[in-house]
């Protein structure tokens, strides 16, 4: 059973950020990798590169759809953003750590 909130869960430890991404919430991927990387480094989202300079957002989001025979089970996908190394596992984990 997967939980739906509004806001993604979070945990820092320092040396890397971690965000819980729920599929079924209605914010995009894409502006949750950048409130995560935003949260890391202490700057406004504002302040960021665009994401798309880092990755697509549209095949990122396209990735970590759910499949017509349920969600992803396995898989990530890691890239450089904003100097920070970001990793998105199928599970819904953003974790972001300093490079």
């Amino acid at each position: 059973m997967t939980k739906t909130s509004s806001r993604p869960q979070s945990t820092a430890h320092g040396d890397h950020h971690a965000v819980q991404y729920d599929r079924l919430d209605d914010e995009p991927l894409s502006v949750t990798v950048a409130d995560a990387v935003a949260t890391f480094t202490g700057v406004e989202v504002t302040d960021l590169e665009p994401l798309h300079y880092a990755i697509n957002a549209d095949a990122l989001e396209r990735l970590f759809e759910p499949r017509t025979d349920g969600r992803r089970s396995d898989g990530s996908v890691t890239f450089e953003y904003s100097d920070c190394l970001v990793t998105i596992t199928a599970d819904g984990e953003i974790r972001v750590a300093s490079i």
